[in-house]
């Protein structure tokens, strides 16, 4: 790794932050972390098992994190926690560091896009609070790479309702319902908020099982339909016993994609397929987060260059695809799952 300096995660020592830094380990042994929790017992303990790694406190009421100047500074500033201050973001362009977040989800971006757009040089940010960290969208890129023209994209989305993320997840949904129970989809053409009886629906498991689901206001949508030009684009979620629950093992999840169109040759094309892993959202969003970093840091391609970004403006889906599969995600046929 040369002299390239740690990446900074918040919230470090949480599921997200630390599957993140047990993924970028993994991949990048000489690759320095600084893990940052409240507890620093716990941060400690984290960064011991990581290696290559330090563990400190940090303040996100300051705009400076609290780091004394002569920190030795860091390559990247990873939020894996709310940040409604954004101190993590002005830190991270004061110093002119990639920043990446995954907790801001659709209705509450928009402060974090105009602080991109009025510093649009400073530094590279990454919104990545869509579905596990934008895994799904590139999932779903995946699956559209042999379409010529995308009409028609549906993901569903079955989490177990013992798999919500941690305390941190649990307080994002809180936040999130509270700004918006409205869900968006695209129809032909147009993004529309639907709510109510309008936004319900069903999902269909792999093993038959029928739950209840509800469209939400996730960046899914957009992520997807504009990357695909798609004109009907919608992203349903059910909360619920997951397959692998039902089975007498682990919450799981379920992600359900339904690709319709062309191919290239003009003749009609249809997917169907189930994107599943044993052991639930938890390696899905750490994933979304350590291609993020990778990227961003010109681990894997060329670093990325100031602006705003999302996961399918700078990850390979393919790529993205083969991670997958080496973390036990695997993509199953449900053409016969209605």
């Amino acid at each position: 790794m040369g002299n390239i300096k740690p990446v900074l995660i918040l919230g470090g020592s949480g599921q997200a932050g630390s599957a993140t830094a047990a993924l970028l380990r993994r991949w990048h042994p000489d690759l320095p972390l600084a893990i940052a929790g409240r507890d620093l017992g716990r941060a400690q303990r984290a960064a011991r098992e990581l290696g290559a790694s330090t563990a400190l406190t940090v303040d996100i009421q300051r705009s400076d994190l609290g780091l004394p100047a002569d920190s030795g500074g860091y390559s990247a500033v990873v939020a894996a926690l709310w940040d409604g201050r954004l101190s993590g973001l002005r830190y991270a362009q004061d110093h002119g560091l990639p920043y990446l977040s995954v907790s801001s989800g659709l209705v509450d971006i928009a402060t974090e896009v105009v602080a991109g757009a009025q510093r649009p040089g400073a530094a590279p940010v990454l919104l990545a609070s869509h579905f596990c960290a934008g895994t799904v969208v590139l999932a779903a890129l995946h699956c559209a790479r042999d379409f010529g023209r995308v009409d028609r994209i549906r993901i569903g989305a079955i989490l177990d309702e013992t798999d919500t993320g941690g305390p941190a997840g649990v307080a994002d949904l809180e936040r999130w319902s509270t700004a918006t129970t409205a869900g968006l989809v695209r129809r032909d053409g147009v993004f529309t908020w639907v709510a109510g009886a309008d936004a319900e629906t069903e999902i269909a498991s792999l093993d038959g099982t029928v739950l209840p689901a509800a469209q939400i206001a996730v960046l899914d949508v957009p992520s997807v339909a504009l990357a695909t030009g798609a004109p009907d684009v919608r992203c349903d979620f059910a909360v619920g016993e997951s397959a692998g629950r039902r089975r007498g093992g682990a919450a799981s999840v379920e992600i359900r994609i339904e690709i319709d169109g062309a191919d290239h040759s003009g003749e009609p094309l249809s997917v169907r397929r189930c994107l599943v892993h044993d052991a639930g959202q938890r390696p899905l969003t750490a994933l979304g987060m350590a291609l993020g970093v990778e990227r961003l840091l010109g681990l894997r391609g060329d670093a990325a260059a100031p602006g705003v970004h999302t996961p399918e403006s700078l990850i390979d889906p393919a790529y993205a695809a083969e991670r997958l599969a080496e973390i036990g995600a695997v993509f199953a046929d449900a053409s016969a799952v209605h």
